[in-house]
């Protein structure tokens, strides 16, 4: 199982979006981890701007494990696209 990191803020719209389409992806089977920029400085400082922010975390442990940030995909995007975009990156 693929872990993907969604860095978002509350009342973000298209984070809310990301997340609700996420949610219902089965193939590839994914962990969804969200994070809260508000909720620490330094997240906040690197993704203000930049939310939605879609990272990968390869080997599973978040101490461990390779975070690779992946192409911001389409607000546009179905369900189905979406799940087709995870498949070539993942």
């Amino acid at each position: 199982m693929v872990t993907l990191i969604l860095y978002s803020k509350p009342g973000c719209h298209l984070c809310e979006g990301l997340q609700e389409k996420l949610e219902q992806i089965q193939d590839p089977p994914i962990e969804l981890e969200i994070r809260n920029i508000t909720s620490r400085e330094d997240w906040f400082q690197a993704y203000q701007y930049e939310i939605p922010v879609l990272i990968k975390r390869e080997n599973g442990a978040a101490d461990q494990g390779t975070e690779t940030p992946l192409p911001r995909p389409s607000p546009r995007l179905s369900v189905e696209q979406l799940q087709r975009f995870l498949q070539k990156y993942l």
